[in-house]
């Protein structure tokens, strides 16, 4: 593949990308909080009743389930898809750039004896 061809691609990629993403952040509504149920993670007995049922294990494991759960919807999922597309086009461009590296290791070494 030609430099100039991976060029476009990646610009393309970067244009759809981070488009979508600015697309995202700016229609959808700010994330509301319901003021009579708040944030359970700031609540004493929440943490509490979690630590009881499973240790400090459960708690930790309840909050990267809340945090992650909250990378999918609202603003917050314009950043995850911004993060994504730069992350898949330096992958991309890294592979275009290094053509055979990894499948001419892996073929010789798998090949059978004949």
């Amino acid at each position: 593949m030609t430099r100039q061809k991976i060029n476009r691609i990646t610009a393309v990629g970067l244009l759809l990308g981070l488009g979508s993403a600015l697309l995202i952040y700016l229609t959808v509504a700010p994330d509301v909080v319901d003021p009579l149920l708040g944030d359970p993670f700031t609540n004493k007995r929440y943490l509490r009743e979690l630590r009881v049922m499973g240790g400090q294990g459960n708690v930790l494991a309840a909050e990267f389930n809340d945090w992650f759960a909250g990378r999918w919807h609202g603003r917050a999922l314009a950043g995850t898809v911004a993060v994504l597309t730069l992350g898949a086009v330096m992958v991309f461009r890294f592979v275009a750039t290094h053509p055979g590296v990894p499948a001419a290791a892996g073929v010789d070494e798998l090949a059978p004896p004949n």
